[in-house]
């Protein structure tokens, strides 16, 4: 089992890093190349709030995407394939690509989906609040989700199955840290495109990641 584990969560990884990848080349470079020229327009006219930082450029971008997408993607990928291995030892059933990619519904709503509902991705140019609270926020409604998902799954009491939804709605009562007060350097039009490119792009990559996973998984146990 150990073995499908790593092999199909690495495998499946690279796969859907490069889907990630592909939608960052296609779709959000794009749009951050043409948010950041807003952002340097306000910066010019306001030379107080500009600070000179070395930022890559050409390849060095496009490499450095591609090498933090697959790191992201194989790390997401063990721990998917991780939990396939949990719930067939608990359970007796294997996942397969069907199965994998309802799993993928279900990393794309906790990763992404719920966590956007109250911090959606945000361009260069537009004002965010602290990030330690913003991080903080994420990784708690990302759990929450994951958990309160969890309990309304699998077969439990109704019991069970309120506390799932609590569990889910419980970060978005407590509310995301909002942003400071200010005017934003880009376009609302401009700021929508990105955030509907980066929930398309979340959810290729969540789908990839758990039909291919689940697809490996169950073909590397028959072959075993």
């Amino acid at each position: 089992m150990l073995h499908r584990i790593f092999a199909a969560g690495i495998v499946a990884g690279v796969l859907a890093g490069l889907v990630l990848s592909a939608m960052h080349w296609l779709r959000l470079d794009p749009l951050i190349a043409a948010a950041e020229t807003y952002e340097t327009a306000a910066a010019l006219h306001d030379p107080a709030t500009h600070v000179h930082e070395w930022e890559p450029e050409g390849w060095q971008r496009g490499a450095l995407t591609l090498l933090a997408n697959l790191v992201i993607a194989v790390g997401f990928g063990l721990l998917l394939a991780g939990l396939f291995g949990v719930r067939e030892a608990i359970s007796g059933e294997r996942p397969d690509a069907g199965q994998g990619l309802l799993w993928g519904l279900g990393g794309f709503a906790a990763f992404a989906l719920a966590p956007a509902a109250g911090l959606p991705p945000v361009p260069p140019g537009m004002p965010g609040a602290d990030i330690l609270a913003r991080q903080a926020w994420w990784l708690a409604t990302a759990i929450a989700t994951a958990g309160g998902l969890a309990l309304l799954a699998f077969p439990r009491g109704l019991a069970w199955r309120g506390a799932g939804a609590a569990l889910i709605v419980a970060p978005h009562i407590v509310g995301a840290p909002a942003p400071p007060p200010g005017s934003d350097a880009v376009p609302a039009a401009l700021a929508a495109q990105f955030v509907a490119a980066s929930l398309v792009a979340a959810a290729l990559f969540w789908l990839t990641l758990g039909g291919v996973g689940g697809w490996l998984y169950a073909r590397f146990a028959r072959d075993a």
